[in-house]
C-alpha cells in the first residue's frame, strides 16, 4: 500500500511538471503575463462578487429578521390594546362574520344593528389577511391547546413552542418553498392580567405561555434584487477586465515586447549591425539599463576581438617564423649540396678557363643546382608569408603534396605512405592548410626521432574534406591529451617546439568550420583526424570569389 501510494504522487507529481512544460511551451512572456494578470484580477473580482452576495444575504436576513421583531411588537401591542378594552366590535356587513368560539360573538344596539365581537386572535387573523393581500407576509397565533381548530400548528411550529416552554426566548428560520425563500419568525405569547378573562377557565394563570404568534415574511424579492445586482456587477467586472487587459495589452507590448523584442534584433544581428544602430534610447528604467548594458558589452566584444584577431595573427606568425627556423636546419644541407658543386665548378672553371668542353659540361650543372636552390627558397618564401583567410579554387592534393616535399628535408629514417582520394579542385583557405599540413607533419617527424612510418590519407565525404596524419612514434599520455591544444603547452625539450603549433593548427580548423580530432596511446603512436567542409559554386557566388575572411 505504501508503494502504491508513492507511485501515485509521483505520478502525480509527473503530470504536474509536464503540464508546466507545456504552459511554458504554449505561451510567450507576454501571454504568461496577461494570463497571470488576468487569473488575479478575475479570482479577486469573484471573491469580490462571491463575498457582496454573501453580505447582501446577510443584509436581508437581518433586515427580514428585525422586521418580524418590530411587526411581532406591533401585533402586541394591537392585541393588548384589544384585550385591554375588553375586544373590539364591527358592524355587521357582508363578509364580516361571528366567532363561535366566544362567549358573546355577538350584540344588537338598540336601533337593531348587529355587531361583532373581535377577539386578540381574530383580529391578528384579520390582519394577516390584509397584510398578505399586500404582499407584506403573513401571521397567525396558533397554540399546542387551541380552542379554535384553525389555531393547530404545523411541526415547525409545534417544535418551536416545544422550545419556548424549555426557555427559548425566539425561532428565525430560513425556509425554501416553490414561490422563494422566506423568513419564518416565531416568538411566545405570554398571558397578561387582560387575558384572564378569556383564558383563566382554561387553565392558564398570568406569565404561562398561552401559544405563540408566528410570522412568515417572503424575501423572495429581495433575491431577485441581489441577483440583478450580482448579474450588474458582473457585467462591470468583465467590461473592466477586457478594458484592464487591453489596456495591459498595450503597455506590455509598448514597454517590454518591442523593447525586447529590438533588443534580440541587436543580439541576432551583433556584429555585422552595431548594437547603437538597433537600440533606441528607452529611458532609465530596467530594460533600458540592460540594453545599455548589452550595448556597452557589444563594444567590449568588437574591442577583445579585435584584440584577439591580432594575438591570433601574432601567434600563427610567430609559430610560422618557429616552424620555418625548425625547416631551415634541414633545407640548409639541401641548399649546401647543390652551392658546394657549384663553386667547385666555378673554381675548376676559372683555373681552366681555356678549357671550353669543361664549361660547356659545369654550366648546364651550375643552372641546374641555381633553379634548384630557387625553388627551395621560393618555399621557404611561400610558407612564411602573412595571409588573412582567403578561400580560392585549388588542388590540395597538389598543396599537400608542396607541403611534404617541404618537410622532406626533415624525414630521416621516417616513411611517408600516402593514399590519396582527391581528384579535383575545391574551395579552401590554401594558406591556413599549408600552416595545418606543416604543423601536423612536423608535430609527427618529432614524434618520430628513431625513425617510423607516417601514413597520410586525404578524401572527400559529404561536402567534407577529410585528412588523417598516423605515425609510429611515442604517442601521447591521456593525462597530457586533453591539453595539447592549449597555447604554449609542450613537452618538447626546450629549443625543440614552441608550443604553439597545435594550438593554431585548432584555432585555423575552427575558423574554416572544421573539427579536429586526436587519437593516441602512450607508446603506439598517434592519429590527428582533420575535416574541412568545403564552399560550394552557390556559396563562394554568395561571399564572392576570393572573399577575405578575417583570421
Amino acid at each position: 500500500m505504501v508503494t502504491d501510494s508513492y507511485s501515485s504522487d509521483k505520478a502525480q507529481e509527473s503530470r504536474i511538471k509536464a503540464l508546466y512544460i507545456w504552459l511554458e511551451s504554449k505561451f510567450s512572456l507576454r501571454g504568461k503575463f496577461i494570463v497571470a494578470i488576468g487569473a488575479i484580477i478575475s479570482f479577486s473580482y469573484m471573491l469580490f462578487l462571491y463575498r457582496v452576495s454573501i453580505v447582501d444575504n446577510e443584509l436581508i436576513i437581518l433586515q427580514a429578521q428585525q422586521q418580524a421583531r418590530m411587526l411581532y411588537n406591533q401585533i402586541l401591542i394591537t392585541r393588548q390594546w384589544v384585550s385591554e378594552h375588553n375586544g373590539l366590535f364591527v358592524i355587521e356587513k357582508e363578509g364580516v362574520e361571528g366567532n363561535p368560539f366566544l362567549d358573546l360573538p355577538t350584540i344588537t344596539d338598540q336601533s337593531g344593528n348587529t355587531y361583532f365581537m373581535r377577539n386578540p386572535a381574530m383580529v391578528t387573523r384579520e390582519l394577516s389577511e390584509y397584510s398578505n393581500q399586500k404582499g407584506l407576509g403573513s401571521f397567525r397565533v396558533t397554540s399546542l391547546k387551541p380552542v379554535n381548530p384553525a389555531n393547530f400548528p404545523d411541526e415547525h411550529e409545534k417544535q418551536c413552542m416545544i422550545n419556548f416552554e424549555q426557555g427559548s426566548a425566539e425561532s428565525i428560520d430560513i425556509k425554501n418553498t416553490p414561490e422563494g425563500r422566506i423568513v419564518r419568525y416565531m416568538a411566545p405569547l405570554d398571558v397578561k392580567e387582560s387575558c384572564l378573562g378569556c383564558h383563566a377557565r382554561h387553565g392558564y394563570n398570568q406569565g404561562d405561555i398561552r401559544g405563540a404568534l408566528s410570522i412568515t415574511i417572503p424575501i423572495d424579492w429581495a433575491d431577485k434584487k441581489i441577483k440583478n445586482n450580482n448579474r450588474s456587477l458582473f457585467f462591470i467586472g468583465l467590461i473592466s477586465f477586457i478594458l484592464v487587459s487591453i489596456t495591459l495589452l498595450l503597455m506590455f507590448n509598448t514597454l517590454v515586447v518591442s523593447r525586447l523584442h529590438r533588443l534580440s534584433l541587436a543580439m541576432n544581428s551583433f556584429p555585422e549591425t552595431e548594437a547603437d544602430q538597433l537600440i533606441l534610447p528607452t529611458g532609465y528604467d530596467e530594460i533600458g539599463n540592460l540594453s545599455e548594458q548589452f550595448a556597452e558589452l557589444c563594444e567590449r566584444l568588437v574591442h577583445s576581438h579585435k584584440e584577439l584577431d591580432q594575438t591570433r595573427q601574432q601567434a600563427w606568425f610567430s609559430e610560422k617564423m618557429a616552424s620555418l627556423g625548425i625547416l631551415s636546419a634541414g633545407i640548409a644541407h639541401e641548399v649546401n649540396n647543390p652551392l658546394g658543386g657549384m663553386l667547385n665548378c666555378v673554381k675548376s672553371m676559372s683555373e681552366h678557363p681555356g678549357d671550353r668542353e669543361m664549361h660547356e659540361r659545369y654550366l648546364p650543372l651550375i643552372d641546374k643546382g641555381l633553379r634548384r636552390i630557387e625553388h627551395t627558397m621560393r618555399q621557404l618564401l611561400n610558407f612564411g608569408r602573412q595571409e588573412p583567410l582567403q578561400f580560392r579554387k585549388i588542388d590540395v592534393a597538389i598543396l599537400l603534396g608542396e607541403c611534404l616535399e617541404l618537410l622532406s628535408y626533415k624525414l630521416t629514417g621516417i616513411t611517408i605512405e600516402q593514399k590519396n582520394g582527391l581528384d579535383r579542385e575545391y574551395y579552401v583557405d590554401a594558406e591556413a592548410l599549408k600552416q595545418i599540413f606543416v604543423n601536423i607533419g612536423l608535430n609527427a617527424i618529432q614524434a618520430m626521432q628513431n625513425g617510423g612510418t607516417l601514413k597520410i590519407e586525404s578524401e572527400m565525404h559529404d561536402s567534407e574534406l577529410r585528412f588523417t596524419f598516423e605515425d609510429t612514434g611515442t604517442g601521447i599520455a591521456k593525462e597530457t591529451l586533453t591539453h595539447i591544444f592549449d597555447p604554449f603547452f609542450t613537452t618538447k625539450d626546450v629549443g625543440v617546439g614552441t608550443g604553439l603549433g597545435l594550438s593554431v593548427t585548432y584555432s585555423l580548423v575552427r575558423q574554416m568550420n572544421g573539427t579536429i580530432e586526436v587519437e593516441s596511446e602512450l607508446g603506439a603512436g598517434t592519429k590527428f583526424i582533420i575535416i574541412i567542409p568545403v564552399l560550394q559554386e552557390t556559396q563562394m557566388e554568395k561571399v564572392g570569389d576570393g572573399q577575405n575572411t578575417p583570421c
